[in-house]
């Protein structure tokens, strides 16, 4: 089979396209022909490391998280799927050295494999694992909760997504809107603001306007219930101006710095809650309780893809796997996808 590999840190160059045997399953395994496969920014600062060339914990790697597919095989006791199933993956590559997307047949643990509905594209698919669970996670942290999203679960709160055209800012608009949530959120300009409004948003604002605090209080004069957020750093004072007593502020990047700094007593005075959220330490029960909520959306049409549901997709074939990842880290706009075969 076709393989992508890398074994040393660095630039995509590092990326190789190699022959390899098709692996057997183990207890617990599945083995899944990939259709479509996901690159995600952590693909990329995964394989970037450090610093160039930096050892790894295997001799090589095989990249990237997301993809979809077919279940090939699986291994003795394994049942949540079978054999012809169309599947999702997420955290495929996670500890492992041959577990990533970026090659024409996976073995991964089968609690990283998830059914596709049968109305869900394998590019849906591909487009779910971190960013979809990232958001669902971030939408289910709450003190006040919901724990768990469905119809009607957000319904009276006020949503606050950061950097709404990104592909956790697009689904968390998407869950949240299907959840009931009033959804708001904040974009750099117009062509990110057509983005977010396609995938839901009900109010789409631009985070550098001078008033933007005002502008979101007028739209919610108790403050938010939860924010979103991509850049903690660059919006701690927004998020504390927007913000409602007992709100939370879910935190799933560091874009724009890794250090931020907090007024206490303010904080204190709104009892906020601060929640950082990383799916590779949450636990896989979180996972799968994500995964099957995730799955539900699918099901009633809350999670489409594409321009018109803003959410570009860019494709690639497995040979130019070094160019998906240039163009992620590049920080282009839209889903990168990288098609495997034709399951």
């Amino acid at each position: 089979m076709k393989t992508i590999v890398y074994s040393e840190t660095g630039d995509p160059s590092v990326l190789h396209l190699v022959d390899r045997p098709v692996s057997e399953p183990g207890a617990g395994e599945v083995r899944v022909r990939i259709a479509v496969g996901g690159v995600n920014p952590t693909d990329w600062k995964s394989r970037r490391g450090a610093r160039p060339g930096e050892s790894l914990a295997f001799p090589d790697v095989v990249p990237n998280q997301d993809g979809s597919g077919l279940v090939d095989a699986v291994g003795s006791g394994v049942s949540n799927v079978a054999v012809g199933d169309r599947v999702w993956l997420a955290l495929a590559a996670y500890q492992r050295a041959a577990g990533g997307t970026a090659q024409e047949y996976a073995v991964l643990p089968a609690e990283r494999v998830f059914l596709l509905p049968s109305s869900a594209s394998f590019d849906q698919g591909a487009c779910l694992g971190v960013p979809a669970i990232t958001a669902y996670r971030a939408l289910t942290v709450a003190e006040d909760g919901p724990r768990r999203l469905h119809p009607g679960a957000l319904d009276g709160r006020i949503v606050l997504v950061a950097g709404g055209a990104g592909a956790v800012g697009h689904a968390a608009i998407q869950l949240a809107r299907w959840a009931g949530a009033t959804v708001i959120t904040t974009v750099s300009g117009p062509p990110k603001a057509a983005l977010a409004a396609a995938a839901g948003a009900h109010h789409v604002l631009t985070y550098t306007a001078p008033d933007v605090a005002a502008e979101i209080r007028a739209i919610a004069p108790d403050g938010v219930d939860l924010i979103v957020e991509v850049a903690p750093a660059q919006n701690s004072e927004l998020d504390l101006a927007v913000i409602r007593n007992r709100g939370s502020i879910a935190v799933y990047a560091n874009n724009g710095g890794d250090q931020m700094t907090l007024d206490v007593r303010k904080h204190f005075s709104l009892n906020v809650r601060y929640q950082f959220v990383l799916l590779y330490t949450v636990g896989i029960e979180v996972v799968q309780q994500a995964a099957a909520a995730i799955n539900e959306a699918l099901v009633d049409g809350a999670l489409p893809v594409g321009s018109d549901a803003g959410l570009p997709l860019h494709r690639f074939e497995l040979a130019h796997t070094a160019d998906a990842h240039a163009l992620v880290e590049s920080g282009v706009t839209g889903k990168v996808l990288i098609d495997v075969s034709r399951a």
